[in-house]
């Protein structure tokens, strides 16, 4: 019995187009547990993003499993898996994704009222995890009227309000200037000790890459070394 949060056994995916096969990833094998920081490097176009989202269940492996406390999502039906992502996975992309008709609170409260709880105390929570984050005067602002940073900010809460096991995160400061990057992951590591949440993030960024504990690098569609 294994105590990780998140595990890939002999991932692969490879895609055929005009009868050529070609191989994204072969025999992804990683344990991720509780409160592990984890980046993943590569040059663009190594299949980083693609691992990030087979991890996550938003993409189908050609071979191979994803659990995700045990469970594998990729052989629950569309209804278990999403509910799986929604309770146990968070998720922070380069751009924010916020709704832009809905204010801060409304959006990081999203992922609980979508999991079936009440908005009023699911908008509690999101009030309090904001507040956390520096954006406690911004509950009622909309994403037009954040910086490119708040809304980092805001994506960051709302990846994280279902208090998930993991945390995958995709270039999660590529969009931002180095300053509020640094700052910005700064937070994403204090947040994973305050909680206790795993994270998992993908990067070409070697600097912020080495914040982590553990460092993996793909090539050639193989998870190489580890430091």
């Amino acid at each position: 019995m294994t105590d990780a949060v998140l595990t890939s056994i002999n991932l692969a995916k490879s895609f055929t187009d005009g009868g050529l096969q070609t191989h994204v990833l072969d025999n992804i094998n990683l344990s991720v547990h509780k409160g592990d920081r984890l980046a993943i490097v590569g040059s663009s176009g190594s299949g980083k993003s693609t691992l990030l989202h087979l991890l996550g269940g938003l993409d189908t492996p050609s071979q191979g499993q994803v659990l995700v406390n045990g469970e594998d999502i990729h052989a629950l039906n569309h209804k278990a898996a999403s509910r799986l992502r929604n309770q146990q996975l968070g998720f922070v992309y380069q751009f924010h994704h916020l709704l832009p008709e809905f204010t801060a609170v409304e959006n990081v409260a999203m992922p609980l009222v979508i999991g079936g709880e009440a908005p009023i105390p699911a908008q509690q929570k999101a009030s309090d995890l904001l507040e956390k984050v520096g954006l406690g005067h911004r509950l009622e602002h909309k994403p037009s009227e954040l910086s490119g940073g708040e809304r980092q900010r805001a994506a960051m809460a709302r990846a994280l309000i279902t208090e998930p096991a993991c945390l995958l995160a995709d270039e999660p400061t590529g969009n931002l200037d180095h300053r509020t990057a640094q700052s910005m992951f700064d937070l994403l590591l204090q947040l994973n000790a305050d909680l206790g949440t795993a994270l998992v993030i993908v990067t070409h960024d070697t600097e912020l890459a080495g914040k982590m504990d553990r460092i993996m690098t793909l090539m050639d569609g193989v998870l190489q070394s580890e430091s």
